[in-house]
């Protein structure tokens, strides 16, 4: 098995069919998400976290490090789209955390809502503009750190401006860089640079910048801390 030293919390290497996959254990015993595979072991049942269907899966398979959530942890998710990394980040965060989940699009919160939010009590969905901060008036917690997926030209800008909303010096930012969201005409290294320096000019120091291919053209994940 691969080493596990820095997978979050609740995340594993499980062995299917003689090959490892990341996993999750599972919040919900027996409900499976998106059609992933449950797995079962002695003490949990797991799901296979599918790299292609989650940054966020395939950025620890390309190796980041130290990354922030925990069990307990509270995050304010921006981008929750259907629901298949936030029902795996609340598998992470467990019975004690909470995620606060906004998505713009009132149909697809509907779906993310029937098929994930109601099997699991640890997320609160908010239907709002991500742009719109005063309308999360759902947010009851400090919030521990910032999960950012919007495809935005000024996705970084929205991440800053909720930072500076809801966390603490020392917090950290997760940051999904979609580059041809933000500029067709310039290369995604170009893109990424551009947007860590920004987040540098603007109170944050780069932690990481993982490139997520193979499984998602175009993209990165940059985790920085707030000053």
């Amino acid at each position: 098995m691969k080493n596990d030293e820095d997978l979050p919390d609740n995340v594993d290497w499980i062995e299917v069919a003689g090959k490892e996959k990341l996993a999750t254990k599972n919040y919900v015993p027996g409900n499976s998400v998106y059609g992933e595979h449950l797995q079962k072991s002695s003490t949990h049942e797991f799901r296979i976290w599918d790299p292609y269907r989650s940054k966020l899966a395939a950025c620890i398979i390309n190796g980041m490090k130290n990354i922030p959530f925990t069990s307990g942890s509270t995050i304010l998710y921006l981008g929750s789209s259907t629901g298949t990394t936030p029902s795996h980040v609340s598998d992470i965060v467990g019975k004690d955390g909470l995620l606060f989940c906004v998505e713009i699009s009132s149909r697809v919160a509907r779906d993310f809502i029937d098929n994930v939010v109601s099997f699991r009590n640890n997320i609160i969905p908010i239907i709002a503009d991500a742009h719109n901060i005063d309308s999360y008036t759902s947010i009851f917690r400090n919030i521990d750190s910032v999960y950012c997926d919007i495809s935005q030209p000024d996705q970084t800008d929205i991440a800053i401006s909720n930072c500076k909303e809801f966390l603490s010096s020392g917090s950290k930012l997760l940051l999904v860089i979609k580059s041809r969201s933000i500029d067709t005409t310039k290369s995604p290294k170009s893109i990424y640079e551009q947007e860590m320096t920004k987040l540098e000019s603007s109170g944050f120091d780069i932690d990481q910048m993982i490139d997520l291919h193979p499984f998602d053209k175009d993209h990165a994940l940059i985790m920085a801390t707030m000053r």
